[in-house]
């Protein structure tokens, strides 16, 4: 029954690790991989994205995001997933659950569209209350102070009902005997949520959290390259949106893969600390 996940796993996840191969040398796609020479030194590429002028840029941008992403995208779903499951109106139940995850189904060129609408400078319905109110345009999605916040906004709407399915089917399993306990006891309903909802799921917050941070070098290519322009470059440019314009569209794929391997890495690490601060902590954690 394993056979054909790992099958997969092999084809698809740990055969292409060998292309890594290209990050060490001087690659040319008429030689293949084999065929290609050594860069020399083996790091070349390595160096040559750590003394590019915007590597500081790149890697700061990189980590803000995600971090911001990380600190305001992990409680809304945690929220919504309570709420649903003290909602005792199952249709107005249904109904919140069903409007919230599905953003989640929207690629990042819709959800584009639908912010132009919104807070385009020009005509979007937001600036224009601002202006009837007496106000000045903000330029949300040109301007430097406000792109980022647009960012994690967006994404925390796009994942919000999602997220909040893995909660709620970790309160589900949940022992009811506990919350026909608490009540006997006289507890409050904020009593069992604190004293029993949210010890019941931090075992699953640990884990999406340890799996998020693996994900801490990526901060959304996507969305990025679908919302960013040249006027938001210095808040918003990423390793992946400067990898694609630098490494694949001039088809430097040894600069590309360097990068890629340089992130990994990263990922990696993160990954590894996590885990052993959550075992550390007296959870389980990933493995």
């Amino acid at each position: 029954m394993l056979l054909p996940g790992v099958i997969y796993y092999i084809i698809y996840k740990y055969a292409p690790m060998y292309g890594m191969v290209i990050a060490f040398k001087d690659y040319d796609m008429s030689e293949g991989i084999l065929g290609s020479p050594w860069a020399d030194p083996w790091f070349k590429y390595f160096q040559q994205f750590y003394e590019s002028p915007y590597f500081s840029q790149l890697l700061t941008n990189t980590i803000l995001i995600s971090v911001y992403k990380l600190a305001f995208g992990m409680l809304p779903p945690i929220l919504l997933a309570i709420l649903l499951n003290e909602c005792r109106v199952r249709w107005f139940k249904s109904l919140v659950q069903t409007l919230s995850y599905m953003p989640h189904f929207l690629s990042w060129i819709i959800i584009y569209g639908i912010l132009l609408m919104f807070f385009s400078q020009d005509s979007g319905i937001i600036n224009r209350w601002i202006i009837d109110a007496g106000g000045k345009a903000i330029p949300f999605l040109s301007s430097t102070e406000w792109f980022r916040t647009m960012l994690v906004g967006s994404e925390i709407w796009q994942n919000l009902g999602w997220g909040a399915i893995i909660y709620l089917a970790a309160i589900a399993g949940i022992d009811p005997t506990l919350y026909e306990a608490a009540r006997v006891d006289g507890a409050s309903r904020m009593q069992m949520i604190w004293h029993i909802t949210l010890p019941g799921i931090r075992s699953v917050i640990i884990l999406l959290l340890i799996l998020r941070l693996g994900h801490m070098m990526d901060a959304g290519f996507e969305q990025i390259y679908v919302l960013y322009n040249v006027y938001v470059y210095p808040v918003a440019d990423i390793l992946d949106t400067w990898v694609f314009r630098t490494g694949l569209e001039q088809w430097n794929y040894s600069l590309a893969s360097a990068v890629g391997l340089f992130k990994s890495l990263i990922g990696l690490v993160l990954v590894l600390l996590s885990n052993a601060m959550a075992k550390r902590w007296g959870d389980s954690g990933i493995w």
